[in-house]
């Protein structure tokens, strides 16, 4: 008797249509540099080159920007991924008594 009602439930003409899920990409953030007037450049190359796998030309470009207008763009991740990248930045200056400073904000 119950396989008779479940059925007439089934053929009493609703239609279920499943709803597909609406996906986001991730908010993304931008990796900043901020300059000071104690790190040596070398050093600046170096960070971008290690944390950001930049080439020795595209680190200098952007170390010399960061010398000449304050701050820049070392690059744009996902959240974790950019907090990844400003943790292991501050801890290499602090570890090499540098006061460079790295920061994220949303892109």
């Amino acid at each position: 008797m119950s396989d008779h009602q479940f059925d007439d439930e089934r053929d009493s003409g609703v239609s279920v249509e499943e709803a597909k899920p609406k996906l986001r990409r991730p908010p993304m953030f931008k990796v900043l540099l901020l300059n000071d007037d104690y790190t040596p450049m070398d050093f600046v190359v170096q960070v971008l080159e290690t944390f950001f796998a930049m080439n020795r030309e595209k680190a200098t470009q952007i170390m010399l920007h960061v010398h000449t207008r304050g701050v820049g763009v070392c690059g744009v991740f996902t959240r974790e991924i950019a907090e990844t990248k400003v943790m292991q930045v501050n801890d290499f200056s602090r570890s090499h008594q540098h006061p460079l400073m790295c920061t994220m904000e949303e892109a």
